[in-house]
């Protein structure tokens, strides 16, 4: 009898195995979409961060409690989702350095292009960024989008990688302004690398990248383009 109950166990245990094993019969992502964040005056791209930078939210219709989902922006301003299901979504650009969006209708089928065109916080403008004896010096100016916001600080950042930013560097240093700054004003930030001996390696290029970030609500830093050093 024990023998029999031992056998019966087996069985169902190998029913039990057998079915959780069936395939999965439901058809895989069939769709993609990519596109860019461009300047609305510049029709420039707009820089992100890779890390806490912009993201997409996006919402599939046709289900009763859908599951937000999130697409990350790369730091070029470009992105990419390759594994989307053709259908109707809720779409919006959000937690960026720009002023907000709203959320959009978008249907996926196929290679879907979406561009989002975005009032940046600010522009920076006329970046220069040169090492000058044991130094590195950047001169930029800072065009604000809204008219009377003060600039909360400026920052030049430095990083092995060309994804550099605030969130992304390996030595930096900022300055705090507070203030309104008037965009023919050049500003300057020197970095004297003496003081960051330690946090980089002579011989090896390094990007480096200015940013400013504006006073207002949950903003992000909004950058010049990186330039390749060599230490």
């Amino acid at each position: 009898m024990k023998k029999i109950a031992i056998h019966l166990m087996i069985f169902v245990s190998l029913i039990t195995f057998l079915t959780s094993c069936k395939l999965d019969n439901y058809d895989g992502p069939n769709a993609e979409i990519s596109g860019s964040i461009y300047d609305s005056l510049t029709n420039e791209l707009v820089r992100q961060d890779i890390a806490s930078g912009a993201q997409i939210s996006f919402i599939e219709h046709g289900y009763k409690n859908p599951e937000t989902q999130y697409m990350i922006i790369k730091n070029n301003g470009t992105f990419m989702n390759k594994q989307m299901f053709a259908g109707t979504y809720t779409m919006q650009l959000q937690l960026g350095n720009f002023v907000p969006l709203n959320e959009q209708e978008v249907v996926v089928k196929g290679k879907t292009l979406l561009n989002f065109i975005v009032q940046p916080y600010i522009r920076v403008k006329n970046a220069k960024i040169e090492k000058v004896d044991n130094t590195i010096v950047a001169t930029f100016n800072i065009q604000t989008t809204i008219a009377g916001k003060n600039i909360k600080k400026i920052g030049l950042y430095a990083h092995l990688q060309d994804y550099v930013g605030e969130p992304s560097k390996a030595f930096y240093i900022e300055r705090s302004i507070g203030a309104v700054v008037d965009e023919t004003v050049e500003q300057k930030l020197v970095m004297d690398l003496d003081a960051y001996s330690t946090s980089y390696s002579v011989g090896k290029q390094y990007y480096f990248i200015v940013g400013a970030l504006l006073d207002v609500a949950q903003a992000k830093l909004n950058y010049a383009a990186p330039v390749r050093i060599q230490l």
